[in-house]
Parts: C-alpha cells; structure tokens; sequence
C-alpha cells in the first residue's frame, strides 16, 4: 500500500536511556515535534507524562492522549491506537528508553502504520545497541542483536557456545542484555564459558554520567571483574 499523504503520521520519539536531559542527547526537532502532537502510544504512562515535561516544559498535561502498549496490551486494542492517522491527525509513538521498535513492543504498531498507508517518520535519539556497536571496536559491518539468553544456567552456556561459534565462523559480534541484577553473574558465566581469546565488550549507563565503555578479551576480565549490579548495560562477544 502506497503512503497516502491525506493520512497523519506516526513519529517515531526516542527518549534517554536514564537521567539525562533529554536535549543533551537528542536534537531540537524532537521538541519541536513532541510539542505539536497530543496523542502518544507508551509503555508506561507515568514515565511518558515525566519525559514529556522534561522535553516540553510549557506542554498541557491534561489534554494528553495516551495508549499503553506493553506485555498487559490486549492485541486486539492496538489497531484503535492509529485511528486518529486514519482522520489526518499525527499520533507519536515512544518507547521506555531508548527509540521505539528496536527491543521495543512498538514494533508492531509501526507494522501496522505500513499496512494502513500511514507514513512513518523515525526522529534521531540514543539507542543503546547501536552505541554500544559503533564504541565496541567490533564488526559494525556484521553483527546481531539476541535480546535476553536463557535463565537457566546450562542452557545460557550452550547459548553463549553457540553465539561463540557463530561470532568465530562468520566474523559476527554477537549482542545480548541482561535483567541489570543478574550482571554480574552473567559477566562470571561468560569468563568461564568463553574461550581466552574471545573479545567481550561491556557497555554500562550509556549516555550517562557513569558511563562506562570496555572492550578485552576474556583472559584479562577474568584477572579483574567490574561491579555493575543493577545497573543497565549490554554485552558484545565477537570471537
């Protein structure tokens, strides 16, 4: 289906990924834009009401519009949340943290924008992944996101096994996160599950004060482990 330039459009909002102005990491068009809609479908609304008076400080809050979309979202509500696109009125869309349809429920309202004709417009934010890629110094040209690995123990070796083996036969780094408190004993299954030579990358608190960023192989993290319990972070292997 053709983009029908009658229909309203779906913007794409990116938000921090923590305590952090926004506009310290993202452009003014991002304010301009949130400040011209009035309706937004979110993962969560109070934390969507605070990034919203954070970005646009003058901003109504009561005249807001907000859809949730999140593991509670009733898959048969979705569709509804694009019905004001339908009448020519603009609807944004924003995830928890980060931009929406990258691990992020979004997705399928975006799919569904396309099925209707309604254009869809991505605004430039910070997205964890592909900050974590571009510092890793790994293969930014081949590289995949596996979101969560299993929680079971024996089955979250054989997992890192085989993303180690792909990583190793096709030159792909490998990206998976983790429930922030289980960091620190992911960051120990991985020193003893991955080979010496193997690279890993740790990134924490992206774009925030605590940054913290570092590539070695396997053989130096397992002289001196970091802390980072309970704080968000990303993990890149590439054998």
């Amino acid at each position: 289906m053709h983009i029908n330039p009658r229909l309203g459009k779906l913007y794409l909002i990116p938000t921090t990924l923590g305590d952090t102005a926004p506009l310290e990491v993202m452009p003014g068009m991002v304010q301009r834009i949130v400040d011209d809609l009035d309706e937004f479908v979110v993962e969560n609304e109070k934390t969507a009401r605070r990034f919203i008076k954070q970005l646009c400080k003058d901003k109504s809050q009561p005249s807001l519009i907000l859809h949730p979309l999140n593991k509670h979202t009733d898959s048969s509500e979705i569709p509804a949340y694009l019905n004001s696109c339908l009448s020519g009125k603009s609807v944004g869309l924003m995830s928890e943290a980060g931009v929406p349809g990258i691990a992020d429920p979004g997705a399928e309202v975006v799919r569904l924008a396309h099925e209707k004709g309604i254009q869809v417009v991505p605004l430039v934010g910070p997205s964890s992944i592909l900050m974590a890629m571009m510092s890793s110094g790994m293969n930014g040209q081949n590289f995949a996101f596996n979101g969560y690995l299993p929680i079971d123990q024996k089955e979250k070796r054989q997992e890192l096994k085989r993303l180690e083996n792909i990583s190793r036969d096709h030159g792909q780094s490998q990206l998976f996160i983790e429930t922030p408190y289980r960091n620190n004993k992911l960051i120990e299954e991985l020193c003893s599950t991955l080979s010496p030579a193997t690279r890993l990358c740790i990134a924490c608190d992206i774009t925030l004060a605590s940054e913290f960023i570092v590539t070695k192989p396997i053989s130096v993290w397992k002289t001196k482990q970091p802390d980072i319990h309970k704080r968000p972070a990303l993990f890149i292997i590439q054998a």
